[in-house]
């Protein structure tokens, strides 16, 4: 429906209107036909008002703490890797869990609060509708869509309710925040800072410089048995066919847990973030059909390949290898990597391949890296090359 020069009040009318007049003039203009229309409460003031305004304050509340609460958990509780036994082990364990948590609940308490506000405040009301096509907006129409704002808001009431809107904006002034920082928290540190454990340029494969142990030292590939402090090296004879182990770098310097400084640097083998690395052993079929990347086509040995079990999207542990269509895959967002064509993508959300480590065999017939990555391990901003 299209409005004509004579339905059109002029310039001079429309400042003349009232809000309800422009309201009307509006709805009929756009072929809206209220049929109901009745405010929830009609008197002001009413025990069942104010226990609806405080319903929805409390729901509001428990949003912007839980998000407070985000927000501390994310900047100061322990997120650094800790073994159990340690005293902070719970500290690190209740870390991600406490996040999702927090931040899932302040979420939730906001959707919660805005279904009650429209079920409590909101007129109910039935219209019907003619819907069409028409040219863009005119004058009439974007005064009487204000109009139709501002009656809305007045007629739920929401305008003088400070107890809502001083809730309301706790709670989306916390979320807002802990998104914020949240969001901006990977980005936030000094690209050319060598920091004490890893400097960032390098992983803790890297037989040129590592801060725990000596430069160009062979670096082994490393077995995880489930304790901390025994030494056990991979062999190529080790794996079967389609077989995959999780492996973590080791060097003669790091000694086996014979003094405090040896077990200090097995416990960094093991848990520092770009160590984690996915040895898999192609069927001798699936390896001699593999596509290997430019610049990346000495990297495996044999049909052996090894990939960062830090995923490219958010850094999820890739820690699942389905042999039969040899897919890895990433169990936080269901990302999946062929690892016949260098772990490209090919679906999910990730969108860079897994970061692939070097191999080959030494003189006693270990399996040792023979360099670093050469590519950033996981989703890291700053440790991207030009």
């Amino acid at each position: 429906m299209s409005t004509t020069d004579k339905d059109t009040p002029s310039a001079d009318e429309l400042d003349q209107m009232t809000n309800d007049d422009l309201v009307k003039l509006g709805t009929n203009l756009d072929g809206v036909e209220i049929i109901h229309r009745g405010e929830r409460f009609p008197e002001p003031g009413t025990k069942a008002e104010k226990r609806a305004e405080r319903q929805i304050a409390v729901w509001l509340t428990i949003a912007g703490i839980s998000a407070l609460a985000c927000f501390v958990i994310f900047l100061w509780n322990h997120w650094e890797f800790a073994l159990p036994g340690t005293s902070d082990y719970w500290r690190y364990t209740l870390n991600t869990p406490l996040l999702g948590v927090t931040f899932g609940l302040s979420i939730l308490s906001i959707g919660i609060a805005l279904v009650l506000i429209t079920k409590k405040f909101i007129p109910s009301e039935i219209a019907v509708q003619d819907r069409h096509d028409g040219p863009g907006s005119t004058e009439v129409d974007k005064k009487t869509i204000v109009a139709e704002l501002v009656d809305s808001g007045t007629k739920s009431t929401l305008g003088r309710r400070k107890m809502l809107i001083g809730s309301g904006l706790f709670a989306f002034g916390a979320l807002a925040l802990t998104g914020v920082v949240a969001g901006l928290g990977g980005f936030i540190k000094n690209p050319w800072a060598k920091r004490e454990d890893a400097p960032l340029w390098h992983t803790g494969w890297s037989p040129i410089y590592n801060p725990k142990s000596q430069p160009n030292e062979t670096v082994f590939l490393r077995r995880d048995t489930g304790n901390p402090y025994q030494v056990a090296l991979v062999r190529p004879e080790d794996l079967d066919s389609g077989g995959m182990e999780t492996v973590f770098p080791w060097r003669v310097s790091d000694g086996y847990g014979e003094t405090e400084e040896s077990r200090e640097k097995l416990l960094w083998g093991l848990r520092y973030v770009s160590n984690p690395v996915m040895l898999i052993r192609l069927r001798p079929e699936d390896a001699a059909r593999a596509i290997k990347r430019k610049g990346q086509e000495s990297f495996n040995y044999g049909d052996y390949f090894a990939y960062t079990k830090v995923c490219s999207h958010l850094g999820c542990p890739t820690s699942l290898y389905e042999q039969r269509t040899n897919r890895i895959l990433c169990p936080c967002h269901q990302s999946q990597f062929n690892a016949l064509e260098y772990a490209k993508p090919v679906f999910g959300p990730a969108a860079r391949a897994l970061a692939q480590l070097p191999l080959t065999v030494n003189d006693q017939g270990y399996m040792v890296a023979a360099g670093d990555f050469i590519e950033p391990v996981g989703p890291a901003f700053w440790e991207r090359k030009s």
